[in-house]
């Protein structure tokens, strides 16, 4: 890393762009940042999201999201989070916009958009329109390479859902009840309650995480491609039996609550569990994140709690002093779970 010396686990007090160009191509392994949303807040700084013109504040954004295509290594990932905007009594759509320019204008692909649904959103004072309460986080990528551990992604989820799972003496309880009102054979009714007796032990010994079963004349057959072995099997033999290994499906979903943080003199943060959830799914420890964006410090507070390396810019001095303080005062931890 010796390309960074100079850069690394700072707070760099300055103009995103000029301080971009200063750094080395191919050096970071994840950009992850909020930059300021569109004439929204009083950053306190000028510059981005003061622009006459959605247009305008887009250009902008351009010249700091092309720089971070280019000093993101071909295994890294940007990710960007923007919120939308009303005028004149209608949405922007400013994030969209955004997300079209940055794969028009640099050739980036857009793996993935994180919808981030919001449990305590602000409350609107218009009556005729819903509160908003979600933002979106766009997973950007210069190559089929990019590093992605689907696994480490909300796996807290998965390790809550076995220590609560009930296995009491009702588990497959239903089923049971259904294969009688079946209009299955005797045989195929036997085979079944011996099946399903099976798998209900595999639940208890903790083998697999839970299982569904589909009986015919009961369930709506499967259709074709991946479903077409189920439909043989419930063809044949009358049911099917599907096992969950433990393995939730990983969703394009993440909640979290808006945060406020006691003494923090930024007027938006976003919360530590979605940056903590984003380093896992996207980087190793001693990775380099970056931030140019970095506001009150909270993706370098998250890295530096997790063993990565940062880089974070910020163009207000009071907010650099602030982030700088805030991540001072946190202490590494080996273990990733932070927040269940």
């Amino acid at each position: 890393m010796g390309e960074l010396e100079g850069f690394l686990n700072r707070v760099i007090c300055g103009d995103a762009a000029e301080v971009l160009r200063r750094l080395p191509s191919n050096s970071v392994d994840l950009v992850i940042t909020s930059p300021p949303y569109y004439r929204q807040r009083n950053y306190g700084a000028g510059g981005i999201g003061n622009e006459r013109t959605v247009e305008e504040y887009i250009d902008n954004l351009m010249v700091i999201f092309r720089e971070c295509v280019r000093v993101v290594k071909d295994t890294g990932s940007i990710v960007f989070n923007l919120g939308d905007k009303y005028e004149d009594g209608s949405l922007l759509l400013v994030p969209y916009r955004f997300a079209i320019e940055a794969m028009k204008r640099t050739g980036v692909k857009l793996i993935n958009e994180v919808t981030w649904v919001k449990p305590n959103p602000v409350p609107k004072q218009d009556r005729r329109k819903l509160v908003p309460a979600t933002e979106p986080f766009f997973i950007f990528v210069k190559s089929g390479d990019y590093y992605f551990n689907r696994d480490a992604f909300l796996n807290h989820v998965d390790f809550l859902k076995r220590t609560k799972r009930k296995r009491g003496n009702n588990l497959g309880k239903r089923y049971f009840e259904l294969i009688e009102m079946s209009d299955l054979t005797p045989e195929q009714k036997s085979r079944a309650k011996r099946e399903l007796m099976e798998v209900i032990r595999e639940v208890k010994e903790g083998r697999i995480e839970g299982f569904r079963m589909k009986i015919k004349g009961v369930h709506a057959m499967p259709y074709g491609g991946q479903e077409g072995g189920r439909k043989i099997h419930m063809e044949r033999d009358g049911f099917t039996i599907i096992r969950i290994y433990g393995r939730s499906i990983k969703r394009d979903v993440i909640e979290s609550p808006v945060e406020t943080i006691k003494g923090n003199i930024h007027p938006a943060v976003y919360p530590e569990y979605i940056v903590q959830e984003f380093l896992k799914l996207l980087t190793k420890e001693g990775d380099v994140v970056l931030d140019p964006f970095i506001g009150s410090g909270t993706t370098g507070v998250v890295a530096k709690r997790m063993g990565r390396h940062f880089i974070g810019i910020e163009i207000n001095p009071k907010y650099c002093e602030y982030a700088r303080r805030r991540i001072a005062e946190v202490k590494p931890r080996r273990t990733l779970e932070w927040f269940v």
